[in-house]
């Protein structure tokens, strides 16, 4: 697995597929340093977290993790994300969860994800979630004082909408390098919805969060959820058997937007598993049957 370039006007690289730390708790450090030497191992340098991840609590075990061994942040990429406000956290007593692309926040939680990750830098810093009362000239500008003083390298976006994506990169000078969104074979609908299309557009690779439709794929009881792994389990025995996770990763991986996929396995076992999705070799017919099954409904 290698390195690619986010976006053509970008500079940023990320591995092909990003480890999601979200589940990330109650490790020890040298368990976290184990995870990310295997994960190296195979070609995955990028981390995905964000400062509500565990409550607060995930990117501290990540951060004593790099404490233990600081050589491991020079072979890393560290994706973190911030605006949501969870209820009764640190950065509020309300009642209540809500948003905040404010400066003052946005600047806030780049500091406590630093912390936190006894780190000096992120090299990728997400808006986790669209924010009604978003201002895209103040967002700018916190931005720009994030680059300036050397604390986040690149800056995206995350659960935006294709219009959404839009309306920042039309009001704002630093540009945007990707949008993470959810997409699997059970959750089709950036399929339709425009935000491949807008990817495209664009010039990113969207990272793409959930894409084994959290376990879903492989328990769930619902109809559609049955039928779905059905056809999974028809097309990996045409594949010779393939794991069925590394179907659902490679339907992802076909589409020409090139996404990003991040797994949220903590097992070592699993990781490579995954890994071993770039070798699956699925034609547009097998594809397509998996999208048919997904939205319970034959092509127009």
């Amino acid at each position: 697995m290698k390195k690619v370039k986010v976006a053509r006007h970008s500079e940023l690289e990320l591995s092909e597929l990003i480890l999601g730390f979200w589940r990330l708790k109650s490790l020890e450090a040298n368990e976290v340093i184990h995870l990310i030497n295997h994960a190296l191992s195979l070609g995955i340098s990028s981390i995905d977290e964000a400062d509500i991840y565990g409550n607060y609590q995930s990117q501290t075990y990540l951060g004593r993790a790099l404490k233990e061994q600081p050589s491991l942040r020079d072979k890393i990429q560290i994706i973190s994300k911030g605006g949501i406000v969870l209820s009764g956290s640190r950065f509020s007593k309300s009642g209540i969860g809500f948003y905040d692309t404010t400066e003052k926040h946005l600047m806030q939680s780049v500091e406590q994800c630093l912390s936190d990750l006894q780190t000096d830098y992120l090299d990728l810093f997400l808006i986790h979630r669209p924010d009604v009362l978003m201002d895209p000239q103040v967002i700018d500008s916190a931005f720009k004082k994030l680059k300036q003083q050397g604390k986040v390298l690149h800056f995206g976006v995350s659960n935006f909408t294709p219009s959404q994506f839009d309306l920042l990169c039309s009001q704002m000078e630093t540009p945007l390098v990707t949008n993470q969104i959810e997409w699997s074979v059970l959750h089709h609908q950036p399929v339709y919805d425009g935000s491949l299309d807008s990817a495209l557009k664009h010039g990113i690779r969207p990272m793409i969060w959930s894409p084994l439709g959290g376990g879903q794929l492989f328990t769930g009881n619902s109809p559609k959820q049955i039928e779905v792994r059905k056809v999974m389990q028809d097309i990996s025995e045409e594949l010779g058997g393939i794991a069925l996770d590394q179907l659902a990763l490679a339907w992802i991986l076909k589409h020409p937007a090139k996404a990003l996929p991040v797994i949220g396995t903590l097992k070592t076992e699993r990781i490579s598993s995954a890994a071993k999705a770039f070798d699956v070799n699925m034609n547009n017919e097998q594809w397509y049957r998996l999208l048919i099954a997904s939205q319970g409904a034959p092509m127009p």
